[in-house]
């Protein structure tokens, strides 16, 4: 008896972190284009492991790019975003320690929907900057880390306002999926 109480316990913990989740960005703006590395991480501690984008250039997000007019960025994990999202992800880096790193592909099996790393992790975060449309051109004044606040992992805070613009992160949970948005604005 103790051991089947063992597993759902355990079983109930992991799926309270799973990356049963849907990751958002949508860029309002008309002036600027947004690039950056979304990230995931583990709540429950030590704040691994730890997922961020890692293509070979950042996540570009063009600038009018929202659900409203079909074009935001929408990653339902690792794995599905690379043929499901229109801004796809071809590599991750995955950290499960602070000295420990390493890039896997958006295929990598340690990443897929049901690993121990996907079943432990949520959307959490984002590093970016803003560049004026079509252009690589940066506005140095719109730029940062955003997040689900408090953030205990990144300290991020969940709202960014600057003359050119704004950036939001929330969350909103439906029939439990976690809907994880970025609004720039």
């Amino acid at each position: 008896m103790k051991k089947i109480f063992t597993i759902l316990t355990l079983s109930l913990l992991s799926s309270a972190y799973a990356q049963h989740s849907l990751m958002i960005v949508n860029n309002y703006s008309t002036t600027f284009d947004f690039q950056g590395k979304i990230g995931a991480h583990n709540f429950a501690g030590s704040c691994y492991p730890y997922v961020t984008s890692s293509t070979p250039t950042a996540i570009t997000v063009p600038a009018d790019s929202h659900s409203g007019n079909g074009k935001e960025l929408a990653y339902k994990n690792f794995r599905d975003q690379f043929t499901g999202s229109l801004y796809p992800t071809s590599n991750w880096t995955l950290q499960v320690s602070p000295t420990n790193s390493s890039v896997r592909s958006w295929n990598y099996p340690s990443i897929a929907p049901g690993s121990v790393i996907s079943e432990n992790v949520k959307w959490a975060s984002s590093q970016f900057q803003m560049y004026y449309a079509g252009t690589s051109t940066p506005e140095p004044g719109f730029s940062g880390q955003i997040g689900e606040s408090p953030d205990p992992c990144t300290g991020a805070p969940g709202y960014i306002s600057t003359p050119y613009g704004d950036a939001e992160w929330f969350n909103i949970t439906i029939a439990n999926i976690t809907y994880s948005y970025l609004q720039i604005y």
